[in-house]
This record gives structure tokens, C-alpha cells and sequence, in this order.
């Protein structure tokens, strides 16, 4: 098959900063080892890709500085610089626009000269926000793609890990159908890609175009052989990696290994930091675990990988994930997955490579917790063929090139190069709603 000419609206891809500017920059680098992209990016990311010389046909820089000022100072004043805040996604919309606009002018002559087979959308990666080139393309000369697109998760009611961290705009999300563009969005896109089940869900409307590739990926050197060999009488090495946040319930990870960790068969450790740490080291105290539980901290990437490929399981109990990005270390590292069966765990982790427990209550899920952590605790054999097969499944599905690869597919489709794939999501949201 020949290479595709694929202009990728990037804006904010960065190679030098972690979450989504990181993640969409390894996609797009991905599809630039088997394509001529061009990244359009904003000029507050020039130097940082200019630094990382990946093999990119081209990158275009749109600059919008009077925009780009007046988007940090509603960042500092009226946000404090948190980007987690769900409100900043809806202030976002008319920057996300004016970007795209900008862009337009500067590369349409291009586009109709016949320099680019189809444009695909990576960032904004949020489904609420509407992309201005579905509309301008929506007679052509090229197809526009968007996504992967991840988030739209809902808040599970009875956690009190969540009820402090629920805000106020999530009960106004569905409005963002009538923002400027947002119907043309999807309704001209060629192809929607979800990077989540319940993203899919939400454009089932769209059966004839929509496919799932889940967010994020993994490089392949995170693939390595597994080095470890366990002895006889081990303690179960237990692990949590993540902010100690609410909504990431690392206290029903501690509540849930207990036992073991009372008995002296388990040790567990916790990387991450945040307002969480002080009351969760007092949980240790209280339930008389503190000798056998390690608190790191907040540690550097490689520390973490190594901390990963010596730990048996990866305990991992958020209520609340879109993304899934600790999880496939965990797997591609060898560390076994216990995960809640909701969001982007829920989408990645299937039995032959971990265990989804039902997000149901608390006290039920540590009850679920505690009785496959202990299982595990005496059948090594059963613990190992689990990091075998999830090591295997890391480097065949996980890896960035698996995902350039299968959106590959949904843009030689696209452009009419390719039959259409067949990529549904793990889990039929749209089927159980309706029931």
C-alpha cells in the first residue's frame, strides 16, 4: 500500500510534555514512520518538535500570538493554571476554532493544489470540541477524520471519592451539540475514530463511519523479555501508580490487600503524589498495614518502569478513567492489571491478561478485590501465564505502531485505498442503554 499524504492538526503535540500533548505527538510521530505527514502545530510548540526530529514530511507552524496570550492569561487569572477542570474545555472552543480558521487560510491553496490525501484531527482530543475543517471540507477535494476522540465518561453516583471532584458543567456537556459547527463536525467527518466505548457510544448515530482504536500507546522498548524468577514463599509484590487523587480510590487498593499485607504475604507499593497522600498514610496506620506498604512519592518515568517490572500486580481501582496509559505499561512491564471494569481500564484489560472487577460499591469491590489478590497470592503459575500473555499483548496490540497501523486502515478506507476495517468497541454501551 502505498504511503498516504496526511495533513494531522496537532496543535498543541509536544513531545517534551506528558498527558495529551504527549500522547497525540507519539501517535502522529507513529504515522510519520509510514506516511508523509504534516503536523500543523502551534508556534508554542516549535521548539520542543523542532528538538525532537522525528521524521515528519514537514511541520507547519500557525502562529496566533494576540490569541495565544489571551488564552495563557484566562489559563493564569480565571483558572489558576488547572488544566483538569472540565470548564476549561468549554473556554477552549473559540480558541480551537480561531486555530483552525487560521490554518485554513494558510494551507488551503495547498489542499486544493492536491498536496494532501486527507486531513485527520488528533487534538483537540475531547468530543465536545467541533472542528472548523469538517465544515470548509465537506464538498471535498479531501476527506476530513477525526480523532481518536476519548472522554464524556460519567460520574458513578455513591463514591465518596467522586463527590468532591464532580463539577458543576458536566451536568450541561450534552450542550455542546449547539456550539458553533458541532452537528457539521460529525455529520461531514468521513470517519470518527473513538479512542473509548463510551466515546463510541455517543456516535452511534454515525454506525457507517465510526471505529474504536484505544488511547494511549506504548513504545517498544517498554517490550522487553521478562527478567523476573520468582521463588517459592515470595511476598506478592503489589503495586499503584497514579495521583493521589479521590477519584483514582488508591484506599480501596490498600483496603482490598489487607490481608495479605497483615499476614506478611504481600508488599505493596504506591507511586504518585497529591492532596490524597497524608489521609491514605493514615489509612496504612489504622488498619495496622504501614510496615508493609512504601510510599515513593512522585518518581522519574524510568524509575516507575523499573518499579513496574518488579511488582506482580498492578492495582489500579480508579472510578473514574478515561484513559488507560498506566495500564499498558503495566502490561507491556509484566506487572498483572486489577482494574474497575469502567472507562479506559475497563476497554483494555480482558481475562486472559488481568481482572475487571464490577463497579458496583465499595465495600463489594474491595470484597472482589481481596478475594482475587489472594487467589493470586498462592497460584504463581496462574500469575505468570497472566504476564506472559499481557507482555505478548502489549507488543501486538499496545504498541504505538499497532495504533498507526489500524488508523492507517481507517484512512486508506477513507480515501477510498482500502476495504473498510472492522474495529468495534469492546463494549456496547449504546446496546445496554437502549435495554
Amino acid at each position: 500500500m502505498s504511503r498516504l499524504r496526511i495533513l494531522v492538526l496537532g496543535p498543541d503535540c509536544n513531545p517534551e510534555q506528558v498527558s495529551i500533548p504527549f500522547v497525540t505527538y507519539c501517535h502522529a510521530a507513529a504515522l510519520a514512520h509510514l506516511h508523509d505527514v504534516t503536523l500543523v502545530a502551534r508556534s508554542a510548540v516549535e521548539t520542543p518538535l523542532s528538538r525532537a526530529k522525528d521524521p515528519f514530511r514537514a511541520i507547519e507552524i500557525v502562529r496566533t500570538p494576540w490569541l495565544d496570550r489571551m488564552f495563557a492569561w484566562g489559563l493564569r487569572r480565571l483558572f489558576n493554571n488547572n488544566y483538569d477542570t472540565q470548564v476549561l474545555t468549554a473556554f477552549r472552543c473559540p480558541f480551537s476554532l480561531a486555530f483552525e480558521w487560521r490554518a485554513w487560510r494558510q494551507l488551503r491553496r495547498r489542499i486544493f493544489a492536491g498536496e494532501f490525501d486527507v486531513v485527520l484531527r488528533v487534538l483537540p482530543m475531547s468530543p465536545v470540541l467541533p472542528s472548523l475543517f469538517a465544515f470548509l471540507l465537506r464538498r471535498g477535494p479531501i476527506p476530513f477524520v477525526l480523532g481518536p476522540l476519548n472522554g464524556g465518561l460519567p460520574w458513578p453516583s455513591g463514591f465518596n471519592q467522586l463527590d468532591n471532584q464532580r463539577e458543576w458543567i458536566s451536568g450541561l456537556r450534552n450542550l455542546y451539540r449547539f456550539f458553533p459547527f458541532a452537528r457539521a463536525t460529525y455529520r461531514h467527518a468521513k470517519a470518527i475514530i473513538a479512542a473509548s466505548s463510551q466515546t463510541y457510544s455517543e456516535f452511534t448515530t454515525y454506525p457507517d463511519k465510526l471505529f474504536f482504536v484505544p488511547e494511549p500507546g506504548i513504545g517498544p522498548s517498554l517490550c522487553l523479555d521478562d527478567s523476573r524468577n520468582p521463588q517459592p514463599g515470595d511476598k506478592l509484590q503489589l503495586i499503584f501508580v497514579g495521583g493521589l487523587v479521590p477519584r483514582k480510590a488508591c484506599d480501596l487498593a490498600l483496603r482490598a490487600a489487607a490481608p495479605l499485607l497483615k499476614n506478611d504475604s504481600a508488599h505493596f507499593t504506591v507511586i504518585g503524589d497529591g492532596p490524597e497522600e497524608t489521609r491514605l498514610q493514615q489509612l496504612t496506620r489504622s488498619l495496622g498495614i504501614d510496615q508493609a506498604v512504601s510510599f515513593c512519592g512522585w518518581i522519574s518515568h524510568s524509575e516507575v518502569l523499573e518499579r513496574l517490572r518488579s511488582s506482580d500486580v498492578m492495582v489500579f481501582p480508579s472510578v473514574r478513567d478515561n484513559g488507560a496509559g498506566v495500564i499498558f505499561e503495566a502490561l507491556a512491564t509484566g506487572a498483572v492489571p486489577l482494574v474497575v471494569d469502567f472507562g479506559g481500564p475497563g476497554d483494555i484489560v480482558h481475562p486472559a491478561v488481568g481482572y475487571k472487577v464490577a463497579l458496583s460499591n465499595e465495600s463489594d469491590m474491595v470484597s472482589q478485590m481481596e478475594k482475587i489478590l489472594t487467589d493470586l497470592a498462592h497460584d504463581r503459575g496462574g500469575l505468570a501465564r497472566l504476564r506472559q500473555q499481557g507482555m505478548s499483548y502489549a507488543r501486538e496490540r499496545l504498541t504505538w505502531d499497532a495504533k498507526a497501523q489500524s488508523v492507517t486502515r481507517v484512512l486508506n478506507w477513507a480515501v477510498g485505498r482500502g476495504p473498510k476495517p472492522d474495529l468495534p468497541a469492546p463494549k456496547m454501551l449504546h446496546l445496554e442503554h437502549a435495554g
